[in-house]
């Protein structure tokens, strides 16, 4: 599947930027970082994925795996911002 995607510059400059750090095309980022936010089509492993680690962690709610991986990603962006 084809799309076109209009980005603003910094975007677009940040997204060239980490495809060259990784050594992949500006595509296959692209595709990555959908594939990685976009809900699986396969069986839902939501309620698992929210379970395991929740028992010896000290939190009493639910692990959300879906907003430690973007916390994740945006310390890692900041941090690589920074040098």
């Amino acid at each position: 599947m084809s799309i076109a995607v209009h980005l603003p510059e910094e975007l677009a400059a940040r997204l060239a930027a980490e495809s060259a750090r990784l050594g992949i095309s500006v595509e296959e980022l692209t595709a990555e970082l959908l594939g990685e936010r976009l809900p699986s089509t396969g069986p839902d492993n939501s309620a698992l994925d929210a379970f395991i680690g929740s028992g010896s962690s000290g939190h009493r709610e639910p692990f959300d795996i879906h907003r430690a991986r973007a916390e994740l990603a945006e310390h890692l962006n900041r941090r690589e911002r920074m040098t």
